[in-house]
């Protein structure tokens, strides 16, 4: 395991820092936005904005790798999203923010493919499952953390800003001055969203309005907790909640896809992402009620992506699978740019507790759509189905098709080993 760890433990160490940075800025959106008096429709422009440069920056970013080089991107995309994090509180005014946010999306979007290129290429065959996992491990850790540090300063002036500013600045050093060698970029191209419908109808349609709930969950949940009247630090709480659970029921949940009919585990998972949100928004007027609603449904997002990449490639070939990825990833960016406009206009016409309303009919969706499908498809033998490995929806399509690379590997020697 140390060594596992000893050549890719700066890249660990850089992808906390940068988590704490960027974790620190979407909380603190929802934050100094209300100060600043912004309606939830114009913050949900704003968290769309994100989302939006997010899906181009995967798109562009390994055209820019390939004429120029991985350190001279990573150094200017993290130099852009610096100067763009300290630019908030400098120009608040909603369109302004929401083109910072398109920058600051696009250039986290590129960092993620540079360092996991950089990640993949330092694995093995034998050691990619648990590099790509402590990866995850370290994104999750690094959004959490960020949430106890934004108790240490008040939203309303420019500090917590830098701070978030000084960890993205900083975050580069142990990249950049490592050993690793710039590894080739090579991301295929999505597949055509008609091929992935007619591969996986729930794959596609599933990860699309997943993308809906993960962007209003990251994006919108401290506008609504600001418009509730929590303070900031338990809006803090609440947000870390949101990823805490993904941390928990991360493994289980990966667990039981492994041994059991996909579609149904995609079900109860929607199933409990529903329930939990209703109840949110029924009964949300406690501080614990709210935490736990948003334990259970931060809790069923992330392994619900990874679900739904692992039961798409379930009915793909290898050759197939890196373009699936990329189709996947490309529909569920197009379905985090969608969900907090639904939200941000739902919460501004029907109130702050909207919010639960918009996610728990994008679960419910899931759910339903997923026991349509189970009447019309035969299940694939659980012994045939491709591993498990939990990639959170903040991975680049390096990634995705690094895992499902692991996980064809990984399905192909498990065949050979059996008499």
């Amino acid at each position: 395991m140390v060594q596992v760890f000893s050549g890719v433990w700066a890249l660990l160490l850089g992808v906390v820092l940068i988590m704490l940075g960027n974790g620190m800025h979407f909380t603190l959106i929802g934050l100094r936005g209300g100060i600043e008096g912004f309606s939830a429709a114009e913050l949900a422009v704003v968290t769309s904005g994100y989302f939006l440069g997010f899906l181009s920056g995967a798109q562009l970013t390994p055209r820019l790798i390939r004429r120029v080089g991985h350190v001279r991107v990573f150094a200017a995309l993290g130099s852009f999203m610096s100067a763009g994090l300290i630019a908030f509180p400098l120009a608040t005014e909603p369109w302004a923010w929401a083109l910072l946010r398109v920058l600051v999306g696009f250039c986290m979007s590129g960092i993620y493919v540079a360092a996991e290129s950089w990640l993949n290429n330092a694995a093995t065959n034998e050691t990619r499952g648990k590099v790509l996992s402590a990866y995850m491990i370290a994104q999750t850790l690094g959004i959490i953390g960020a949430q106890g540090l934004l108790t240490l300063g008040d939203a309303g002036n420019s500090a917590l800003f830098i701070v978030a500013s000084i960890l993205v600045s900083i975050s580069f050093a142990p990249i950049l001055l490592s050993v690793a060698p710039a590894p080739a970029v090579d991301v295929a191209s999505p597949m055509p969203l008609r091929r992935l419908f007619l591969g996986s109808p729930l794959g596609t349609v599933g990860i699309f309005l997943l993308g809906g709930v993960y962007a209003t969950q990251s994006g919108m949940a401290a506008v609504f907790g600001d418009q509730i009247g929590l303070s900031a630090a338990q809006i803090a709480l609440f947000v870390a909640m949101l990823f805490g659970g993904a941390l928990v029921l991360q493994y289980p949940i990966g667990w039981l896809s492994d041994r059991v009919d996909r579609r149904r585990l995609i079900f109860a998972a929607a199933t409990i992402g529903a329930t939990s949100c209703a109840l949110g928004g029924l009964l949300g007027g406690g501080l614990w009620t709210l935490l736990a609603a948003a334990f259970a449904a931060g809790g069923v997002t992330a392994p619900l992506y990874a679900l739904f990449l692992a039961y798409t490639n379930d009915y793909l070939s290898a050759e197939d699978m890196p373009a699936a990825s990329g189709g996947l990833v490309f529909t569920f960016g197009l379905g985090a740019i969608c969900g907090p406009l639904l939200a941000g206009w739902a919460m501004q016409g029907l109130g702050p507790y909207a919010f639960w309303l918009v996610m728990a009919v994008c679960f419910a969706a899931i759910a339903l759509y997923a026991l349509y499908r189970m009447t019309q498809r035969a299940v694939v033998p659980v012994d045939a189905t491709e591993s498990y490995l939990g990639v959170l929806p903040t991975s680049s399509p390096v990634a995705v098709e690094a895992a499902g690379a692991w996980a064809a590997e990984r399905a192909e020697a498990e065949a050979e080993a059996q008499p």
